[in-house]
């Protein structure tokens, strides 16, 4: 199931708003419009994002009137700047940018139309890549689950999080082509409701078994003995393994750090930013108050009520068992094994 692709010129993606209850894909030919949709959540989850990051820049380059290289660089450093302010955290919308940037930058291409064309083919190299990595950390991270085992997972990290076949969900799929008997306990995920409306939604057209529970349930059911993993994913990963993710990732690791289950992040390398020494320096999006008052469009809440609504919160890096990337899993110290792991992507040419 592909999240994003670009088809005839356009970019087309799952409106993951209407989910469960319509499967719409929209189309755009503007990069501002996939700014738009990146802001508004259409498209979410940080691979995902990146990916619709560089279809963007591509469509950017499409639609240019530049008929100079150096003009065309310029308007491709504008929608740059627009797609940057869309979400704060994910790692991977700088990452693609970036990417897309260096290959626009790239002497080998004289003009306007050789621009173009490698920018749509670095586009479409970025989502395959995704995929691919997704799939080689669902193989790492099926070897970690055993028969019977019962996970718990926050938020949604599947294929809808992706171009296709998701991070955290990766090696709960492999496990389960494996003919291992798992059962998935969900987190609705509270505010925006990724858990209930997106991963439930997955697991259910699979066949996976599965049980949605609140959020604040949680930690009733590790403390009962009745989750023997965790996996979640991450958008974006500081050097020292420090990890952001959807708010309340946090206390579900303090909580089965505290009760001895293992809790395990599934981080492409694309998401690992080497750059920032700690999750201190990572930025949280603050988004819109109505997220919380809320819910399918309903107030819930009194009319003027102050609301502090962070999108994600920092896992310290202790916190976790392990890292599960697409060149293996890494266990502390953590440090070492996450800038190996980005040398390794760019040794074969891939993720950094």
């Amino acid at each position: 199931m592909r999240s994003i692709e670009w088809k005839d010129g356009r970019v087309r993606m799952i409106d993951q708003r209407r989910l469960p209850h319509e499967y719409v894909m929209v189309e755009f030919d503007d990069y501002r419009g996939v700014a738009q949709a990146i802001q508004e959540m259409y498209i979410r989850g940080a691979p995902a994002i990146g990916a619709a990051a560089g279809y963007g820049l591509a469509l950017a380059a499409a639609r240019s009137g530049a008929k100079t290289r150096e003009a065309l660089l310029s308007d491709l450093e504008e929608a740059a700047e627009t797609l940057r302010r869309t979400r704060p955290t994910a790692s991977n919308l700088f990452w693609a940018l970036e990417r897309m940037l260096r290959k626009a930058r790239d002497e080998g291409l004289e003009d306007v139309g050789q621009i173009q064309e490698a920018l749509v083919a670095e586009a479409v190299a970025i989502a395959f890549e995704d995929v691919e990595i997704n799939k080689r950390m669902g193989e790492h991270g099926a070897g970690l689950i055993s028969d019977g085992d019962k996970i718990l997972t926050h938020c949604n990290a599947g294929a809808l999080a992706t171009v296709d076949y998701g991070t955290a969900l990766a090696p709960i799929r492999v496990a389960h082509t494996q003919g291992k008997r798992i059962h998935v306990y969900v987190d609705e995920t509270r505010p925006r409701l990724q858990g209930a409306r997106l991963t439930a939604w997955e697991l259910m057209r699979e066949g996976i078994p599965l049980t949605l529970i609140a959020d604040n349930a949680a930690g009733y059911f590790i403390q009962a003995g009745k989750v023997d993993i965790i996996l979640v994913g991450a958008d974006r990963m500081a050097a020292n393994g420090d990890v952001a993710n959807k708010i309340g990732t946090y206390q579900l690791a303090v909580i089965a750090k505290e009760n001895g289950v293992p809790f395990y992040a599934v981080v492409p390398t694309p998401t690992i930013d080497l750059s920032l020494p700690s999750g201190a320096q990572i930025p949280i999006e603050e988004r819109d108050a109505s997220e919380v008052t809320h819910i399918g469009g309903q107030r819930i809440a009194p009319q003027g009520v102050p609301v502090a609504n962070p999108a994600f919160d920092i896992t310290p890096y202790r916190y976790l068992t392990a890292i599960i990337t697409e060149h293996g899993v890494i266990h502390p110290p953590l440090e070492e094994g996450l800038r190996k792991a980005v040398q390794a992507s760019r040794m074969v040419g891939g993720a950094s």
